[in-house]
């Protein structure tokens, strides 16, 4: 299955709280769109990795994306090497998305950097011919995808470009609160974290509508790019 946009993210509900609104634009438009986490987030705090698999899955059919996948790396332990990369690239051989979304290239979490170099290199090489990979015993043919694409995630970095997804908010919380075991939770007896008060909760709208506002919409995602923007013309600028 060829996708148009394949999305990676270090953790699950990574790739939520950074551009699900983007995701659930682009698949109103008519894009087919996919999912991989590097890891299952076993080392969280709260829940286990069997309840992430399950948030997961329910997430991905509120976004609306056609597939999902796990590595099954190690949370906080893998590295940016070259069986981690050669994981990666199978995956965007698979789907040969055009785009490709991933973590903020620096954050709070260690693993959001590395996810982000790690998926940054492996779609470089993906394009080169005499990296063989294969899938169910059947060489792989070599892909590059077109652009790749940052995600914000804790810290507030400048973006490049923002996404507007006005009208698309309430869904991108709908999906966060997927993973049950991860946030704000009154009830809770599970220890507390960064991501579980309710301000957390709360700031994922304020900076949507800072980021909107600073474009003349409601609410909106920012990302950060690699290389230069192109456009067509100046027609194609909000």
């Amino acid at each position: 299955m060829k996708l148009d946009i394949l999305a990676f993210g270090a953790h699950p509900d990574d790739v939520e709280l950074g551009c699900a609104g983007t995701i659930l634009k682009e698949v109103s438009l008519g894009k087919k769109v996919g999912i991989v986490d590097l890891t299952r987030g076993e080392l969280g705090t709260r829940g286990t990795a069997e309840t992430r698999d399950k948030e997961a899955a329910d997430a991905a059919k509120i976004l609306g994306v056609l597939v999902r996948e796990n590595l099954a790396m190690r949370d906080g332990f893998f590295t940016n090497d070259e069986n981690h990369q050669l994981e990666v690239i199978k995956m965007i051989r698979k789907y040969k998305p055009e785009i490709v979304l991933c973590n903020a290239v620096d954050d709070r979490h260690i693993d959001h950097g590395k996810g982000s170099k790690l998926v940054s290199d492996a779609s470089f090489l993906s394009g080169l011919v005499k990296i063989k990979t294969l899938i169910d015993g059947v060489n792989q043919e070599p892909w590059r995808p077109k652009v790749v694409y940052h995600y914000i995630q804790w810290k507030n970095l400048e973006p490049d470009f923002v996404v507007d997804i006005t009208g698309f908010e309430k869904k991108k919380v709908e999906a966060i609160l997927a993973y049950k075991t991860q946030f704000y939770d009154a009830n809770s007896k599970e220890p507390a974290t960064p991501i579980t008060s309710k301000n957390f909760l709360e700031s994922l709208n304020y900076r949507a509508q800072d980021l909107g506002r600073l474009v003349g919409t409601e609410f909106a995602e920012g990302f950060t790019i690699e290389r230069c923007l192109a456009v067509n013309s100046l027609d194609d600028l909000m």
